[in-house]
């Protein structure tokens, strides 16, 4: 273009903003504009009223969306995190009411599934079961916490609407088993300073990764931050890096009684075992793979041929497969080739992260279901109703996608310590309480796994009576059906009523002198 015709131009494009006009694209790039780029601003907040009836009690509050900035080394902002924060508007003194700090998992998974589907005053619309149901949205939670405790969601860099600020920065600044722990402690700290929360009791709930990140966020927040906390919720826990002495977490030496529960739902068993009630069942179970399962499977090829029959008729009994399917397996069937198998009979396939689902593919042959049937089931009904909620009722507004799953990898997974941190928070810290949740449907981090972590984290019995467990007739996100939804929440309640100390009680091991 030549110097007189991008005169011409210009004027043309500024008499035309003067006249309220708008520019088109092709004369702003030819006035040198910078192209529109998505982008999240990086400290803002959009704050709300509502109420909520929650035990016959309605509960007024406040609800704030928004971004908070992420600092780097020199202090300046590299990533901003979205989230909403929960704040009962009818009391004076926050110095007693506890906070809840609330992340999913993934490790790249928004903070949709515990917002939107079991803590806050807002619930997802959905089947009594768990299913998606149209239209979609969002209705009040008559079983929301917040009549006992103020709650933040916080979707770490690239889930949600959370992003990184500055492309200079080292993905490895977030994307790893402790830089995600170290981040997100500092990103904690500022919050709760913003929100003059220190004298609060403090909780943190994870759900599957989410479990990992709060376990070491525990021992960070403590260690590096100084922030003592009352209370660590483990819904669906993974592993958290430990190495006990037996199995590995997770393992198919510790799968059986998640097998026998998911047998027994759909009915699979022999009269005689799928006549019991669910937990009498499971209690055998777990003893048997205790007693008997594990310490058959640590032989391996050479146990005995006798012995090995044995196990074998008693885990497809358990676990509703064919003996010789069991025996094909050398007596420890994998986890997906169980998805696969226990219903191919009838042409479907059971879901990983909720058992209950059920799925179909192309081909009844092979040893893998083509896709999860319960997650497919979830992204139908959580992501339009997030994003409508988020958006319409709430008045955030951004042309940015709300990832549901976000791009976090390679994910530095080395060095994971978090169990350990959580164990080492506890021993220093006689205020500091565990609950573990799990359903006993779930597939990819089973109730079992799950018992067997809480009881490497307790390994002294000064630490016994601040663990508990609860189980619920579910799956991986328990608080779908809708009973399992009221019972988990009322566990909340009752692990913050006791896990909170009468005024001026130390926090001291030993006897008061």
């Amino acid at each position: 273009m030549t110097d007189a015709s991008f005169l011409r131009v210009s004027v043309a494009a500024v008499l035309l903003l003067l006249l309220g006009g708008t520019v088109p694209p092709a004369h702003a790039q030819s006035m040198g504009a910078s192209p529109l780029k998505r982008s999240l601003p990086p400290d803002t907040a959009i704050t709300k009223t509502d109420r909520v009836t929650v035990k016959g009690e309605e509960v007024p509050y406040e609800v704030t969306t928004g971004t908070q900035p992420v600092y780097g080394d020199d202090d300046t902002a590299v990533a901003s995190l979205h989230y909403t924060y929960y704040r009962r508007s009818d009391v004076d003194d926050r110095s007693g009411r506890p906070l809840m700090i609330s992340f999913n998992g993934g490790p790249g998974s928004g903070s949709l599934w515990m917002h939107l589907g079991y803590t806050s005053p807002k619930h997802l619309k959905i089947s009594d079961e768990g299913f998606p149901v149209q239209p979609y949205g969002v209705e009040d939670n008559e079983h929301s916490i917040l009549d006992v405790a103020d709650i933040v969601y916080v979707n770490p860099v690239n889930t949600g609407f959370s992003r990184v600020l500055d492309a200079e920065v080292s993905r490895d600044k977030f994307f790893g088993v402790n830089a995600d722990v170290d981040y997100l402690a500092a990103w904690i700290d500022n919050f709760v300073s913003r929100q003059d929360r220190w004298r609060s009791p403090k909780y943190l709930i994870g759900e599957s990764y989410g479990t990992t990140r709060v376990a070491g966020l525990a021992g960070q927040l403590q260690n590096r931050h100084w922030m003592y906390l009352n209370g660590v919720i483990l819904v669906s826990p993974t592993g958290l890096g430990m190495e006990p002495a037996g199995p590995s977490p997770r393992s198919e030496a510790l799968k059986l009684p998640y097998y026998a529960a998911t047998a027994w739902y759909h009915e699979q068993l022999s009269p005689e075992l799928q006549d019991r009630d669910l937990q009498a069942l499971l209690a055998e179970v777990e003893n048997y793979t205790i007693e008997e399962y594990i310490p058959a499977l640590t032989r391996g090829g050479f146990i005995d041929s006798t012995r090995r029959q044995t196990v074998a008729q008693q885990v497809a009994r358990y676990s509703g497969l064919s003996e010789q399917f069991v025996l094909d397996h050398n007596l420890a069937v994998p986890s997906d080739a169980f998805w696969k198998e226990l219903l191919q009979d009838e042409g479907h396939t059971v879901g990983r992260l909720d058992s209950r689902y059920q799925g179909v593919d192309v081909k009844n042959a092979g040893s893998e279901y083509d896709y999860p049937a319960e997650l497919t089931a979830w992204n139908h009904a959580f992501t339009p109703a997030i994003n409508h909620y988020l958006r319409d009722d709430l008045g955030f507004t951004t042309d940015l996608q709300y990832n549901t799953f976000g791009n976090v990898y390679p994910w530095d997974e080395t060095e994971n310590n978090t169990g350990a941190q959580l164990r080492e928070a506890m021993a220093q810290n006689p205020y500091l309480h565990v609950m573990v949740q799990s359903g006993y449907y779930d597939g990819a981090t089973d109730y079992f796994s799950a018992k067997y972590v809480m009881w490497n984290l307790g390994t002294r019995e000064t630490m016994r009576d601040r663990l508990r467990f609860e189980g619920y007739r579910s799956g991986h996100m328990m608080y779908l059906r809708s009973e399992d939804l009221a019972t988990s929440n009322e566990d909340i309640r009752t692990f913050i009523e006791e896990s909170i100390p009468d005024e001026g009680t130390p926090a001291r091991y030993g006897r008061n002198r």
